[in-house]
């Protein structure tokens, strides 16, 4: 079944226009750096010369894998539920941070192995109970995985009904950085102990062996080629990358401002471009990851991240963090005075 999205770069035609506005300010030219960037491309998203940042949200994908069995993580599959529990309760980073910043917050059960239905605050779309091991079959079917995205689709798509034009996404699965770097080693091409990292704090020997471990996934499969990413997906994913994946699309249509968190979140957005390259011109990279792996993944797309905090904690900590730097872009677009009107001398 094939993905239907229309996404096309924002046209270009406004880029002049922009620029010559940001010139104007009262500053010397290019003086605020990443920011005048951060304005040009909000600008050319929204289409506007007066770009808005509207009831900003992150969703927050969880789910488990059955890959968790083959002793990839320091933490027990359990600790997904626990922490989505500590999500709805408001205790864990990302509440701490998308409140700070009056960011909406949603949490999605996608695929946990246990049972959330005492949560009404919780968005229940549970695929099923945690994914397949894929040491031993794919993680899910290919009528799962497009189930998962069509739903991240949905998802997104009722938060731009309500308004929402910035959106972020993350993550809590335990075992996902595992999955990510299949996904990134399948769909990149890059060796694959240049996309393993140490996750939830693996030392030296758990890293070899979780090292080890992914090399017989992917020994033990037909390796999905890299020009069928949803093969790959259904193969080595999680069902909150997957989802997550449907969100990137179906955000990038509707020509929203995506703000994009480490490396599940940005392995998630591979898959995403794999599909529609597009999808990349809608995309504002949050942070580089202390995950091994995450730097070479933004070198792959090209990206230049906000901020390098040495962060791996995933849940869209990493948007939270840079927002206020998007507002700051935004702000000084829309309300910095211009030469003229300061009454200031331009530069010759």
């Amino acid at each position: 079944m094939p993905l239907n999205f229309t996404i096309l770069p924002p046209p270009a035609a406004l880029a002049i226009a922009l620029r010559q506005k940001i010139d104007q300010k009262t500053k010397p030219l290019r003086a605020l750096g990443q920011l005048e960037a951060l304005a040009l491309q909000i600008g050319l998203i929204q289409q506007t010369l007066t770009p808005t940042l509207n009831a900003p949200h992150i969703i927050v994908f969880a789910g488990d894998h059955g890959l968790v069995a083959a002793g990839v993580s320091l933490y027990p599959a359990s600790v997904t539920a626990q922490m989505v529990a500590n999500f709805i309760n408001g205790g864990a980073a990302i509440n701490v941070f998308a409140r700070q910043h009056g960011i909406g917050l949603v949490i999605v059960d996608a695929g946990v192995n246990g049972d959330l239905s005492a949560y009404p605050d919780l968005i229940q779309a549970k695929i099923g109970n945690g994914t397949q091991n894929c040491l031993t079959q794919a993680a899910m079917s290919a009528d799962e995985c497009h189930a998962a995205l069509r739903k991240g689709a949905e998802l997104v798509m009722a938060r731009h009904a309500q308004g929402c034009n910035c959106i972020g996404f993350g993550e809590m699965g335990i075992g996902n950085s595992a999955s990510a770097s299949l996904l990134m080693h399948s769909l990149t091409g890059l060796p694959l102990a240049d996309c393993v990292g140490r996750g939830t704090g693996l030392d030296d020997t758990q890293l070899s062996h979780k090292t080890a471990v992914l090399q017989d996934v992917l020994a033990r499969h037909q390796q999905p080629s890299a020009g069928l990413p949803l093969e790959v997906l259904a193969t080595f994913g999680g069902f909150e990358i997957a989802m997550m994946t449907g969100a990137y699309l179906q955000a990038a249509e509707l020509g929203m401002v995506i703000m994009v968190d480490g490396f599940i979140a940005s392995a998630a957005l591979l898959v995403a471009a794999h599909c529609y390259p597009a999808v990349l011109d809608y995309c504002i990279f949050s942070h580089v990851s202390n995950e091994r792996g995450h730097r070479a993944m933004l070198e792959h797309f090209n990206a230049t991240a906000l901020l390098q905090l040495d962060m791996r904690l995933g849940e869209g900590s990493g948007i939270a963090i840079a927002y206020p730097l998007l507002q700051s872009a935004v702000l000084f677009l829309n309300e910095m005075a211009t030469f003229a009107e300061a009454g200031v001398e331009s530069a010759l």
